[in-house]
């Protein structure tokens, strides 16, 4: 579903990502681990067309979207769970809601089921509907910023830290959430520092160090790779 090849990109002199290529199968949960500032977050910003990269190719379902603008690649099927999740704390939870679909051309009917969904996955939010999200918890608003982009009825889910800040049983919610969507026809880009739940419900993973592969393979080999063990399982 989706390739990078050779992927480059630069900030300012700073070569952030080095010759990166990574492959993510439909119907597959696919992760990077890696340090802070070893290139996870910059890599999905690239996907998603935030960031301009250098070199490199970027294809989605075997077309390339190096020159395709954010909006557009939302269009055509990639949302973004960004990393801090980003909600517009002054509007309400509905209005959140609704902002994720903004760049899909659909009638108001459909994006109305669409919420309705979102609702029943997540029945805190129909509570929190009229709530100004800034008032929400951590854990809520993950929930929400997740709901926002499922909200454009994506192919393929960038997922940037969900787990960041949140407590236990609101990590065990929202992953609970991560394999729901893998039924549901969601394929998923993870990207979590805590490699031992992204190892644990992925297929496949990749390894970043200061921006380059260092390791990939099925999660359950690099869970059994005694680098991997020492470097991010806490072994």
């Amino acid at each position: 579903m989706l390739k990078v090849s050779n992927l480059n990109i630069y900030y300012d002199h700073i070569h952030a990502v080095k010759d990166l290529s990574i492959e993510v199968e439909e119907g597959k949960i696919v992760c990077l681990i890696g340090a802070n500032g070893a290139g996870k977050t910059t890599t999905l910003q690239s996907i998603s067309g935030l960031l301009p990269i250098r070199s490199g190719e970027i294809t989605f379902k075997d077309k390339s979207i190096i020159k395709s603008k954010p909006h557009l690649i939302t269009h055509m099927g990639i949302a973004q769970v960004p990393e801090g999740r980003r909600i517009f704390t002054n509007l309400s939870v509905l209005d959140n809601l609704k902002l994720g679909s903004y760049a899909i051309k659909d009638s108001l009917q459909n994006k109305e089921k669409e919420i309705k969904r979102i609702y029943e996955r997540f029945p805190i939010l129909k509570e929190r509907s009229n709530q100004r999200a800034g008032t929400l918890s951590g854990g809520e608003q993950q929930m929400l910023a997740i709901g926002r982009a499922l909200m454009s009825r994506p192919k393929l889910l960038l997922l940037d830290e969900p787990s960041m800040g949140l407590s236990p049983i609101y990590v065990e919610t929202i992953f609970e959430v991560i394999e729901d969507l893998i039924h549901e026809g969601v394929t998923i880009l993870l990207v979590e520092q805590n490699a031992n739940i992204a190892l644990s419900i992925s297929d496949y993973a990749y390894v970043l160090e200061t921006g380059r592969i260092v390791k990939s393979g099925t999660s359950e080999d690099l869970m059994n790779d005694p680098d991997v063990k020492v470097a991010y399982l806490g072994a």
